[in-house]
């Protein structure tokens, strides 16, 4: 048996692997035990996402009747999708942050507002049209495997979920606002989501502000902040998103925002030679990738000049409604 499996059992977490029809590949969700048995998470809304679910969950020893509540790390598709079928068989409270109301209920004019956002955004970042144009098929089609429900309560940092009294919760905002991780002190096992993934970088992904006539969040800079609050924590072990589990966070950290300073240099390195716009700097660095993933090329792009200017080292400047960033 190896190391993973070792402290997956050893520790009463039971991780179920459920295939994504997405690039990152399959997504761990999480059976805790607890005075609840808790489900983390839930995988996207396809059959194979609910055959393996339910297939593993009676390897684990479990079936869905067993369980009792679900926690949401966050509110991306291929973490909470699955809660629509599973609701079919039982209702069960559903829990997460605040933030991922209005994403796991599909709210219609939330979505709206969050298009025309980026519409308007995008257009200032000299984005071209035809890509723009696609930003409504393409949230229609993430919707699809998505789910619509309403928690039953959210949490915030520090709180403690019902059954799982070992767990707090600490927020982790920067891959999502609505980021959570659950961490239980007595031995240093976080079950961490997106945050922290053994074999790569979480994107940090842009979105709209919460309210009116808030600035936008600045997501990369969010997610440097909640890597150091976890690098600070007495972290023996991090259950992940994706992937294997990590046992040396600290060294991880230290990669991750190493990774992030080079990204930042290589950008204003292009700046030191003419103006760009962030469009420009998005071609540049993924020349293959920004047609199919724009959102999340673009929110690298965003997130690294943010992290420039926060530096003081790139300046902004809006010329005929487009902003192009210069080195300093």
């Amino acid at each position: 048996m190896g190391k993973a499996q070792l402290m997956t059992k050893i520790e009463n977490v039971h991780k179920l692997v459920i295939p994504t029809p997405f690039p990152v590949g399959p997504v761990n969700v999480y059976v805790v035990e607890g005075d609840a048995v808790t489900l983390v998470d839930a995988g996207p809304k396809t059959e194979d996402a609910w055959q393996a679910f339910e297939s593993q969950l009676k390897q684990a020893g479990f079936s869905l009747a067993d369980i009792d509540q679900v926690v949401l790390t966050h509110h991306h598709v291929d973490h909470c999708g699955l809660l629509d079928r599973i609701l079919e068989q039982k209702d069960l409270p559903i829990y997460g942050h605040p933030l991922a109301v209005p994403w796991v209920a599909q709210e219609e004019e939330f979505f709206r507002k969050h298009r025309e956002y980026f519409e308007e955004l995008y257009r200032r970042m000299d984005v071209e049209e035809h890509l723009i144009v696609r930003l409504e098929h393409q949230q229609k089609m993430i919707n699809r495997v998505s789910c619509r429900v309403r928690l039953t309560d959210t949490f915030r940092e520090g709180e403690l979920i019902p059954g799982l009294e070992e767990w707090h919760v600490y927020e982790t905002p920067g891959h999502a606002q609505s980021h959570i991780g659950l961490f239980r002190e007595s031995d240093g096992v976080l079950i961490g989501g997106d945050h922290i993934i053994k074999h790569v970088s979480s994107n940090a992904i842009v979105e709209p502000p919460a309210s009116p006539g808030e600035e936008r969040p600045k997501t990369l800079l969010q997610y440097r902040e909640s890597l150091l609050k976890c690098k600070a924590l007495p972290i023996t072990t991090v259950f992940s998103g994706h992937g294997e589990e990590v046992f040396d966070v600290a060294d991880l950290v230290d990669i991750r925002l190493q990774q992030q300073d080079e990204r930042a240099a290589k950008i204003r390195s292009w700046l030191l030679e003419e103006p760009l716009t962030p469009f420009a700097i998005c071609k540049r660095l993924f020349p293959r990738a920004y047609e199919k993933e724009l959102g999340l090329t673009m929110s690298e792009v965003i997130g690294h000049l943010d992290l420039l200017l926060e530096r003081g080292q790139a300046v902004a400047e809006e010329q005929d409604g487009v902003i192009w960033y210069l080195a300093r």
